[in-house]
């Protein structure tokens, strides 16, 4: 027999399931564009599709997003590096309609954790209010960026793995007698995705006019990789001294796997910290979230205590800081 506690319990979770069913449909319908995401390369699937070539430049070149941000101060720095997360994840998703995204979910949240406090009987005073602005605030932030952030932090590892075997395609093709265009158009109708439409729109500003040191500079701005500004401060030394520039990258591709070999390596020694870190990011999102869906009465009944008006925002306070540090010390830098 159904009691008015398990009742209330299924009903949250029937809201809770539709809201997560419908946030899938809505990303399904905005994100657009989605069966070029599994192709090989995306941007040589729409250039088959009919896409106009200046179209795809403009669709898949986002620098103007990192340029908008270029400002000092913490937050400037913060929105640029959740832009940037996004642009790598190579999500079919605009930043504006990510916020909105985060905003819609904000307001559900709020109101599914409003409608558990009232069903449970619990006044709305301020404290309560306090835990579901909070609340929704943390879920509806925390969790769409983390997975973003995975998804980003994937998408950097292929291109970092990818980019010493695009070298030896742009240099055998160098030795071969191609001109840089030429080497550039074959390297991207080789390698596969992320790096191939990476070097598509690198090909693509040098048509356009930019110069190859400038459009690789953009490149390395998208993804905030080491090895793309290597490979920028290369081809200024070249061009500045002159000399084989074929050498040169061939060179430069074995100093980059060197240096892949010892990330690796201090990837293995610091895995256990870097699991901690993702599994201290999440289960407490997690942890609050099952807690105000199925024991809403463990945060209501202490919501009007003065000290509650202090622990509560300390508490997010603190994992903020928490999760700040354990970036800090698993973050090492090659």
């Amino acid at each position: 027999m159904l009691t008015p506690e398990l009742t209330r319990i299924l009903s949250l979770l029937t809201v809770f399931a539709s809201v997560v069913l419908g946030a899938f449909v809505l990303l399904r319908i905005t994100a657009g564009r989605q069966a070029h995401v599994r192709t090989v390369n995306k941007r040589i699937a729409m250039i088959a599709s009919g896409t106009n070539r200046e179209d795809v430049y403009n669709i898949l070149r986002r620098n103007d997003w990192l340029r908008a941000e270029q400002s000092s101060g913490f937050l400037g720095k913060l929105l640029l590096s959740v832009r940037r997360q996004v642009i790598v994840s190579g999500l079919d998703i605009s930043f504006e309609r990510m916020w909105l995204g985060i905003g819609i979910a904000f307001v559900v949240l709020l109101l599914l954790i409003i409608l558990a406090a009232v069903s449970g009987g619990f006044a709305l005073g301020p404290g309560i209010w306090m835990i579901a602005i909070l609340s929704s605030l943390a879920l509806s932030i925390g969790m769409p960026l983390s997975v973003i952030s995975a998804i980003a932090e994937r998408q950097r590892k292929k291109l970092q793995n990818q980019f010493p075997q695009a070298l030896d395609v742009f240099v055998r093709s160098l030795r071969a007698g191609h001109p840089v265009t030429g080497a550039l158009e074959l390297l991207t109708r080789e390698m596969e995705d992320p790096i191939g439409s990476e070097f598509g729109l690198v090909s693509d500003e040098i048509s356009y006019g930019a110069d190859l040191r400038q459009a690789i500079h953009d490149m390395a701005e998208r993804w905030d990789n080491e090895d793309l500004r290597i490979f920028v401060v290369t081809l200024s030394i070249q061009s500045d001294t002159g000399g084989n520039l074929a050498e040169v990258l061939d060179n430069l591709a074995g100093v980059i796997r060197e240096r892949a070999s010892l990330l690796l390596k201090v990837r293995a020694l610091s895995s256990e910290g870097r699991m901690t870190g993702i599994m201290l990011t999440v289960l407490p999102l997690l942890a609050l979230g099952s807690i105000l869906l199925t024991s809403p009465g463990f945060y209501f009944d202490v919501a009007d205590d003065p000290i509650f008006y202090i622990g509560f925002p300390l508490t997010f306070i603190w994992y903020l800081f928490g999760l700040a540090m354990i970036r800090a010390m698993v973050n090492v830098k090659v």
